[in-house]
């Protein structure tokens, strides 16, 4: 009977063994998941060493000396479970060679399909009511900002790290859950849940934090069933979920979690794409699966933007070969180090430049893909790379010392353009830019985006890259001063200026070294002037003749 219960005792400890390791780390049943072949390794590892271990204490008698070789005489099952463990143990490694970009190039180079698109087609204009002007860094110090001010929640709880970026009723913004402060927190308010979320608009910096209803249940911040990774293995045992899911919103606000799955299409682990996605809803936890073909189109993530990036590189770089990409490098191409998202078509693409493997300092072109379908678009744009945009923008303030975003890529009057924030050492944004991409020195600042792209357009005008008339931006008027008033904004000097000929007022801001000369003007003098009309019928001059 000691016999039968030390035995049933050693398999009840291996199970407990092998529970609390599944529990913690949550492998899938699929044999395209590493960590199952771990999980299994390890699994067949704690058995063969107790019963080793059990086997050995029956052949030992007390007092007698260690005879090794003799003991393992006995333990048949263990030499079988380690020869198991051997095979195991070569398969995983075989598997994960075979399925390597080095035996397999020509087919990871084809696991994304690239269309040439047309930039002044695809790539219009666009409203910088649609655009998003912040980065995750500054959204960050806005989200955290109003955490701080909401008093009946900062002691219990704090803002997550998410900050997902996607199109909300034709918006861009960054939404991201609260989380728990802490473990003693989550246990005196896991009963109720997590009661809101922060909504950041990216182009206005409006930050909300919305109250819910019914609470947040199911979320990356719960310790144990209810934590959305756990929820998600117990309901799917054998699907591989990407490292990476993404806290999203639905177009009623409804919080929900967007949970990609692996896809493997090379040997056992190579050649990642994403093969569903499942939606779960983060109040009441239901899960509903679609296929990648089929997600509602109010989902604005399914591929991380660094698989995107990823896939994009296998394109460029093992077009002839993988030893090509590593030595000789014909026709290697390579995403920049760097991405930003645009919105387009109510779809969040990610955008990033295609450069040489040489690291030399210039662009063949960019790419956009698509985070829901996975659409991608070569656009040849040869320029400066973003980090040298960045560095002729920063260099425009290098008195101030703030530090630019990594830029977005905009059609501004027909010519691709980086449009990025200059960040103090806050983190706080204080003013704009913008760089032409062929002419990188080309760069106009301004301290709101109205005022830089202004700037910038009147820079376009005085290379001769438009006229006034192309532009679409400017008019032009002549007339007799009836009144001019200096007025001070912001801390600059504006000259305020009616027209004997037109019922509109006229914004000259002297900060703008050219318009200096509108000092010697007076009242019943002649002018003329380009300007830009405005709704609040106080219209902005951009150049006096």
């Amino acid at each position: 009977m000691k016999k039968t219960g030390r035995k049933i005792l050693i398999v009840l400890a291996v199970l407990l063994a092998t529970g609390i390791y599944y529990y913690i780390t949550l492998p899938a049943f699929n044999i395209h998941s590493q960590g199952f072949w771990q999980f299994l390794l390890v699994f067949l590892l704690v058995l063969i060493a107790a019963y080793a271990l059990a086997k050995s204490k029956k052949e030992l008698k007390k007092g007698q000396s260690f005879k090794f070789k003799e003991i393992w005489k006995q333990l048949n099952l263990v030499k079988a479970g380690i020869i198991l463990f051997g095979v195991l143990a070569v398969i995983y490694a075989a598997g994960a060679i075979l399925s390597s970009p080095i035996v397999n190039a020509a087919k990871y180079q084809k696991l994304l399909t690239v269309e040439d698109g047309d930039f002044s087609s695809d790539i219009e204009e666009v409203s910088f009511n649609t655009i998003p002007l912040l980065d995750k860094s500054s959204a960050e110090l806005l989200g955290n900002r109003k955490m701080g001010s909401m008093v009946d929640m900062v002691s219990q709880f704090e803002v997550g790290n998410d900050y997902t970026q996607i199109n909300y009723k034709d918006r861009p913004v960054r939404v991201t859950p609260l989380v728990y402060a802490n473990g003693i927190k989550w246990l005196t308010n896991q009963g109720k849940g997590i009661p809101a979320y922060i909504m950041i608009d990216m182009a206005t910096q409006d930050t909300e934090c919305v109250k819910l209803t019914d609470e947040i249940r199911y979320s990356k911040s719960e310790y144990f069933n209810r934590n959305i990774y756990r929820h998600l293995r117990f309901h799917y045992p054998t699907y591989i979920f990407d490292d990476q899911i993404f806290f999203e919103i639905d177009e009623e606000g409804t919080p929900y979690w967007v949970c990609p799955v692996k896809k493997f299409n090379i040997g056992l682990f190579g050649g990642q794409t994403v093969g569903k996605a499942v939606l779960c809803n983060a109040v009441t936890g239901e899960c509903v699966e679609y296929n990648v073909d089929n997600i509602p189109t109010w989902v604005d993530k399914v591929y991380s933007a660094e698989l995107l990036t990823q896939l994009y590189d296998y394109y460029g770089t093992l077009k002839h070969g993988y030893f090509n990409s590593i030595l000789g490098q014909k026709d290697c191409l390579q995403a920049t180090n760097g991405y930003n998202y645009i919105a387009l078509d109510d779809d969040v693409w990610v955008y990033t430049g295609v450069t040489s493997v040489s690291g030399d300092q210039s662009n063949v072109g960019f790419v956009l893909m698509n985070q829901r379908t996975m659409e991608t678009k070569f656009y040849t744009v040869e320029g400066a790379i973003e980090d040298s945009a960045m560095s002729s923008a920063e260099g425009q303030v290098q008195n101030l010392g703030y530090q630019a975003t990594f830029p977005l890529l905009l059609n501004i009057s027909g010519e691709p353009t980086y449009f990025m924030a200059l960040k103090d050492g806050a983190g706080l944004v204080k003013k704009y830019a913008m760089v032409n991409v062929q002419k990188y020195q080309w760069v106009a600042i301004g301290d709101t985006v109205a005022e830089c792209e202004k700037a910038y357009v009147k820079l376009l005008v005085t290379n001769g890259i438009t006229k006034s008339a192309e532009s679409g931006v400017f008019e032009s008027i002549s007339g007799t001063i009836t009144s001019i008033a200096p007025v001070v904004i912001d801390g600059n000097t504006h000259y305020y200026i009616c027209l004997k000929e037109s019922d509109e007022i006229f914004d000259v801001n002297v900060a703008d070294t050219t318009l200096v000369d509108i000092v010697k003007y007076k009242e019943q003098d002649k002018i003329s002037f380009e300007y830009e009309m405005a709704e609040t019928g106080i219209c902005t001059v951009m150049s006096i003749r």
